[in-house]
């Protein structure tokens, strides 16, 4: 008889068991989980990018620009105008994109920042022989070959190719070059100046190379007082002279002076070589601006 009674209640325990672990496993699976809420990639981030054609140089070659985060402030860096004489600005352009791609979140939320990084393609095409991006390695020892690459397709300076204080003639150094049949008429200029119109910068930085110095930029009105702050607050924190005017030989149609004279503050960097991209001092200096425009937007 007590066996039967264990026997029958080791049957009930077991059947309890059984619906217990059913039930909780029902329980389980049919209980409403939370799903954990998902923000999409662009609210996470302030900071977009876009890459366009703004335009193409005499032998069809695409001028680009890269475009960083979406403040109302805007400002834009360009390298290259005079092509493969300064290639390495060119270069210092690319490893800035380079940079930024990395480190979004250096570009202020009031901000948004352009770079032009190769305004003469045909110039670098010239000298380096190579479409789009390249390295060190690219470039010819051949300082002859250099100079030819400082001007585009038709052999004319794009930075006398400007509408201020232009002339059909301009100098570099010693040396009598053309600056176009007139202002903008070559496709390089004129896609910087497209671009600018429509992306209304608060300032420009061009580089250059080779006076090792920050130069501020002027025409008809002379030097706007923010150009004169931009100028010193890169050349403070770069480590190069900061200059008001370039006097070593006669410039006009420059790209700067056309800048200032739409009211529109630009400087020019000139590295110290024609080899080196002096990487360390020139971020130094563009963390500089970033920051001077973000505080100046806050006043």
């Amino acid at each position: 008889m007590r066996a039967l009674f264990r026997k029958h209640a080791l049957l009930i325990i077991s059947a309890v068991a059984v619906f217990c672990v059913s039930t909780f496993a029902f329980i389980l699976l049919h209980k409403e989980v939370p799903v954990p809420k998902v923000t999409p990639l662009e609210s996470q981030t302030v900071q977009l990018t876009e890459h366009k054609v703004i335009g193409k140089s005499v032998e069809g070659r695409e001028i680009e620009a890269y475009t960083y985060g979406n403040g109302a402030t805007h400002l834009l860096f360009v390298g290259g105008i005079h092509g493969g004489y300064e290639w390495n600005s060119v270069v210092l352009a690319y490893r800035f994109i380079d940079y930024l791609k990395e480190n979004p979140t250096v570009v202020p939320k009031n901000l948004t920042v352009a770079v032009i990084p190769s305004a003469n393609p045909d110039g670098v095409y010239r000298v380096i022989g190579k479409e789009g991006r390249f390295t060190i390695k690219d470039v010819p020892n051949d300082k002859k070959l250099a100079e030819t690459g400082r001007f585009n397709a038709h052999d004319i300076d794009l930075n006398r190719n400007f509408d201020c204080k232009w002339k059909p003639q301009s100098m570099w150094k010693n040396r009598v070059v053309s600056a176009g049949s007139k202002a903008f008429s070559e496709p390089e200029a004129a896609a910087l100046r497209d671009f600018v119109v429509a992306y209304t910068p608060k300032s420009v930085v061009f580089w250059h190379s080779q006076a090792n110095a920050v130069y501020a930029s002027k025409c008809e009105v002379g030097i706007l007082p923010e150009t004169l702050d931009i100028m010193n607050v890169y050349a403070k924190a770069s480590g190069y002279a900061a200059i008001k005017t370039f006097d070593q030989y006669e410039t006009s149609g420059d790209s700067e002076g056309w800048l200032a004279s739409i009211n529109i503050p630009a400087i020019t960097v000139e590295l110290k070589t024609h080899e080196t991209v002096e990487w360390e001092k020139n971020l130094a200096g563009v963390k500089a601006l970033l920051t001077h425009y973000s505080i100046t937007a806050k006043e």
